[in-house]
């Protein structure tokens, strides 16, 4: 199995789902049927997903470290 290691911290995960949920009922409100609002669900599941996953590839490629124990 394809294992991940998790780069985004419990704070941050709980930040992006909610505003993947902002911006899911943005989508769905105030932009206008067709391509923005499918782009505007789109980065709203890829909000979502990375905060459920806790993993960012965007985050890894630019060498983010991993979540650990904060000294």
């Amino acid at each position: 199995m394809f294992h991940l290691k998790r780069n985004v911290p419990s704070w941050e995960r709980a930040v992006r789902l909610c505003l993947g949920v902002f911006a899911a009922v943005g989508a769905f409100y105030f932009l206008p049927a067709g391509t923005f609002r499918v782009l505007g669900f789109a980065m709203a599941a890829m909000l979502a997903a990375t905060a459920i996953v806790g993993f960012c590839p965007a985050c890894a490629m630019l060498g983010r470290k991993t979540t650990g124990p904060s000294r």
